[in-house]
């Protein structure tokens, strides 16, 4: 599923607050170094009418930028450049500041976004992830989202990371080096501009045709059935030209009883509606080998594959590091940034 894309020329203005972590824990060039280069790259890319904050936190929460147009690039690199790291992290503290900055230079119909850099390690104030997703929760409403930026490695809290992303109306990335930095605030920064909130996925399969069947990632994201047509419940957000890939492993029935595989269907609203609308389309291709598949499903399937075999996972078959690079290696087809390129190095490296 792709969301909508955005033409550049069409991209509403933004009103940016980087709400960054400066805490101790964040010293080393793989965390606070990593987020400072992020940032000024962004900064590069801002239209004339965008606008940034910059709040940071560590004992407490500071206004280090207050809200600058794009076309003043100067002046916010010089505001990042000064960042340091040192002190406990109040991070409930600094959330808060942000979201409050955030609401004062709200754009009707615009971007209006926090993005928040952390290790997650919060030890001051709330802190747990139950409290920090119950305030999250309390700022969605305001109609500004979140995107969630994890750095470094040891202490990095990911899951809680993840969890106030997926709450707050966001998404999460994770960022360890100079590609992934290129990869986030240039080439995909479309995430960044929310084309559908609350996307809703429900898969119905025919039981003529389908033995059995199960979703292999997502676990954290799961809804009860009554929750798909609940228009209150929360659910995920699109970005423009944003993909998002589900893999379902299928058993099927060995008779051909009926012509419909699936039904999939999809709820979704608008950025600035509270009504869900809806979409169905009837599955009824017929499976081929995998052999036959298209590259994206082959590359998406050796990606799944790889994922299964890292976390030796109770339903990985056969799955192996060869046959993993056999399905990428005949995925080669579109591949500007070359990140299935960089796929095919990291299993190359991978010791089974």
């Amino acid at each position: 599923m792709k969301g909508k894309t955005i033409p550049q020329t069409s991209l509403p203005s933004s009103n940016y607050v980087f709400l960054i972590d400066v805490s101790g824990s964040m010293s080393s060039d793989d965390k606070l170094g990593i987020l400072k280069a992020g940032f000024k790259t962004m900064v590069d890319h801002l239209n004339p009418t965008d606008r940034i904050a910059i709040v940071t936190y560590a004992g407490q929460a500071g206004l280090l930028l207050n809200s600058t147009f794009g076309d003043e690039k100067q002046k916010i690199k010089e505001a990042i450049d000064r960042l340091g790291a040192g002190g406990s992290t109040a991070g409930a503290a600094g959330i808060t500041t942000a979201y409050a900055i955030a609401k004062e230079n709200f754009i009707p119909g615009g971007n209006n976004r926090v993005i928040l850099g952390s290790d997650g390690d919060f030890n001051v104030g709330p802190s747990s992830t139950d409290e920090l997703i119950e305030l999250i929760e309390e700022m969605r409403e305001t109609g500004i989202y979140l995107t969630v930026l994890g750095v470094g490695t040891g202490n990095l809290n990911d899951h809680m990371m993840e969890q106030i992303a997926n709450k707050g109306n966001g998404n999460y990335e994770y960022i360890d080096n100079v590609k992934q930095v290129e990869k986030v605030f240039v080439n995909e920064t479309g995430k960044f501009y929310t084309v559908a909130k609350d996307a809703k996925i429900q898969i119905t399969f025919n039981p003529e045709r389908v033995k059995s069947y199960r979703l292999i990632g997502y676990e954290n994201r799961k809804l009860s059935e009554e929750d798909f047509e609940d228009d209150e419940k929360d659910a995920g957000e699109i970005g423009s030209s944003q993909t998002i890939t589900a893999i379902y492993e299928v058993a099927l029935l060995d008779n051909t009883v009926g012509t419909e595989f699936a039904t999939f269907d999809f709820r979704y609203k608008k950025p600035d509606e509270e009504a869900s609308r809806a979409l169905t389309h009837k599955i009824d291709t017929n499976p081929v080998d995998i052999s036959q598949a298209s590259n994206n499903m082959k590359f998406a399937v050796a990606v799944t594959g790889f994922g299964l075999m890292m976390k030796e996972s109770e339903y990985k078959g056969t799955v192996s590091k060869s046959m993993i690079l056999d399905l990428s290696n005949t995925s080669d087809s579109f591949d500007q940034f070359g990140y299935k390129n960089e796929f095919k190095e990291l299993v190359g490296s991978y010791q089974e």
